[in-house]
Parts: structure tokens; sequence; C-alpha cells
């Protein structure tokens, strides 16, 4: 429906412009669902490619990461939620585009790469779908792989929202760790399982610095020392990089659905 009434021209065809315009009212609506905390906030790169990995056991994870940032994102996700009228449609014109879970999705991955070539921020949770125990699942290796391929680095994000719902608004952080590089790592398959396998115990361990941050009332610091940090707003982002959002190649059509016409 969005696409075709041409709204997404109303933002210059660019998820940037979107982000800004989120970020005059997402912040102030995560208040309202639930209270929150960030640590590590100033720990997101500058610029530059890279992969946000994070941990997911709740629907309320993207914008919650996507407030805490300071750059804006550019999320994987699965084909079905992307399909849900005007929601699916607006997250796509945010960054977010599609893959096929359980298929080896090259197409997906390959948009990926393209985006962190660029300069871009792919977040992606790395254990492919949420988790319904309330644990951090094992990490697949898509993550790890783009940033090997493409030589930039994971920036980790453990968050704690498990069980949040909107009658059951519980408080929830976040907590992202240093950028992990991971160049010393083979560019083969044994060399990507390796690379998640490190990301994942990272992600588990920042987890549970958020899931104790919760417990203790958002104290200032963290155990390991990570400060607390503000979202940064809309003054406080990196500015994005130069060149075209999206590639306009073929093989880029299935991820990013209507949206690869609407941008031709």
């Amino acid at each position: 429906m969005l696409f075709e009434l041409g709204v997404y021209r109303l933002f210059r065809n660019d998820p940037e412009v979107v982000w800004k315009f989120m970020r005059l009212w997402l912040p102030g609506v995560m208040r309202v669902l639930a209270p929150s905390a960030g640590y590590g906030v100033s720990r997101m790169p500058a610029t530059g490619g890279a992969v946000l990995a994070a941990n997911h056991l709740s629907a309320l994870d993207p914008p919650a990461i996507g407030v805490y940032s300071t750059r804006s994102i550019r999320y994987m996700t699965k084909t079905e939620l992307l399909q849900i009228p005007i929601a699916g449609e607006f997250m796509r014109m945010a960054g977010t585009f599609a893959v096929r879970r359980g298929e080896g999705d090259r197409d997906s991955l390959r948009v990926a790469r393209w985006l962190v070539r660029e300069g871009h921020v792919v977040g992606m949770f790395m254990e492919g779908t949420r988790q319904k125990l309330g644990y951090p699942g094992a990490a697949h290796t898509g993550a790890a792989m783009v940033a090997i391929q493409e030589g930039v680095p994971v920036v980790p994000v453990g968050i704690e929202a498990f069980g949040w719902s909107l009658r059951n608004p519980r408080p929830f952080a976040i907590a992202i760790g240093e950028p992990m590089d991971l160049g010393a790592f083979p560019r083969n398959g044994k060399g990507y399982k390796e690379a998640a396998g490190v990301v994942e115990a990272e992600l588990i361990r920042l987890w549970r610095l958020a899931g104790q941050a919760v417990a203790d009332g958002f104290p200032d610091r963290l155990r390991d020392g990570t400060e607390r940090e503000p979202p940064p707003g809309i003054h406080g982002v990196h500015p994005p990089p130069e060149g075209p959002p999206w590639p306009t190649d073929e093989w880029a059509e299935g991820p990013l659905g209507p949206l690869y016409k609407a941008i031709l």
C-alpha cells in the first residue's frame, strides 16, 4: 500500500532519511513501552561498514537496539515479517531487507556484503530467529562470514528484554561491546564457524551483563566497568556514508522486494 501510494519518495528513496524521521518520535515511544538503559553506546564505530550482531529474545529487540545506536541499521529479517501490510513496508523503507530462513539465501548475504562494503551497518540476530526459552541460542555463521569476507568489524550487542509485551512492559537493557576484528579467521566454513563461536561467547557475556543491569535497577556502570549512556537522539548520531543507499543489481530484487522497483 505505502509503495503504491509513493510514500517512499517522501523520504527521498533513502533509509537514512527514514531513520532521521524515526529518531524524532521513536525514543519517546520506547520510553512509554518500557523503562530501559543502554551501556557502551559510544562503542559503535563512527564510520565504515560493520555487522551489528545481537541476541534475539523479544519482538522489542530491533527498535530497542535502534534507539541506542549512533548509526542507522539495515536489519536482515525473515520475509514473512516484511509481508505485513504497512508495518512491513515501513520496515523496508527504513532499510530492512528480507532473508529466506533455512534456505541458505545467497542473495540476502550478497545484499549484506554490499551494504557493509559501502560503509553501512547491517544488523543480524545471530540465532537466526527469536528464542523462546529466555536464553540466547547457538549462533549461525552468517554475521561472521559477512564480516570476514568484507574485512569489517562485528559489533556485539547483548539485550535482555525476554518476556516483554504490551501487557508486560518489563524493563530492558542493552550492552554494546567493543568492535571485534575477525580478520585472523580463515575464509572458509571452518573459519566462519569458529568466528561465530567467539562472537556467541561475547554475546552471552553481554546479555548476562544486561540482565544483571536490569536486576540491579540500571546502575551507572556494568560490572565490567562499561558506563551507562543515554540514547543519542537526533543530534548524537554519526553521518551516513556517501553513495547509493541500495544495490540495483538483479540479485538484489528478491531481498528488497517491492523496494527494488521503487528505487529504480
